[in-house]
């Protein structure tokens, strides 16, 4: 059960009458147009949501909030006050989808996309790549290092810790990397927050997602 102060901060969201399922632990991410974050799906309504954050979100109204299924909700956020936030709706979300978090694919951990200059080395050989999707176990690599599945490599990268890694998947100029030593959620939101600087936001006429919900 959600304790008191959470309850006391997500007053906003209680005055709608739909009833509240509450959802600890359900990882999810606020994806902005300042970049992407991670967050917890702390509890949901017909309306709205209320997430816990690991810091301050960038000062945007409507973004969007994305499951580790890859399932996407418009949301405008209403409060944020320390760790949490409460955001309603932009369109009517099918509460029980939502819920169930249906996925055709393994449940993964959420991934976050970005793109971070990096370093890789295997077997004596080092290449400059860039970082282009990051979760609490892998990622995903642009690099013309030609690499074996399975391989271990090296690879360091701005804002992260040097890590180890084995190769699982390889496509083109693009490798699939399987963290030897994980994160934790909260570290991991905290670092990429710190790589993901608030920059002052593009008119909403210039992203066709955030236009549309201007014109909604």
């Amino acid at each position: 059960m959600a304790d008191d102060r959470s309850v006391q901060q997500g007053t906003e969201l209680d005055r709608r009458e739909a009833p509240r399922y509450v959802l600890l632990l359900r990882p999810a991410k606020v994806v902005t147009q300042n970049g992407e974050y991670l967050c917890i799906l702390r509890d949901v309504a017909s309306k709205g949501v209320r997430l816990k954050l690991f810091h301050p979100l960038p000062p945007e109204r409507f973004v969007t909030l994305e499951l580790a299924n890859g399932d996407r909700y418009e949301v405008e956020k209403v409060w944020e006050r320390d760790d949490q936030a409460g955001f309603h709706f932009v369109h009517e979300a099918e509460l029980s989808h939502l819920l169930e978090e249906r996925s055709r694919f393994r449940r993964r951990p959420v991934r976050l996309r970005l793109e971070i200059p990096a370093q890789l080395s295997a077997a004596g050989m080092n290449c400059a790549g860039i970082l282009q999707d990051l979760s609490q176990q892998g990622g995903r690599i642009e690099t013309t290092l030609v690499l074996a599945i399975d391989q271990r490599v090296h690879l360091v990268a701005q804002g992260l810790p040097p890590l180890d890694a084995k190769v699982r998947w390889r496509r083109g100029g693009q490798v699939g990397l399987v963290f030897e030593q994980t994160f934790k959620l909260d570290e991991l939101a905290r670092r990429v927050a710190a790589m993901q600087p608030f920059d002052p936001a593009i008119p909403d006429e210039e992203d066709p997602v955030f236009a549309k919900l201007k014109s909604a």
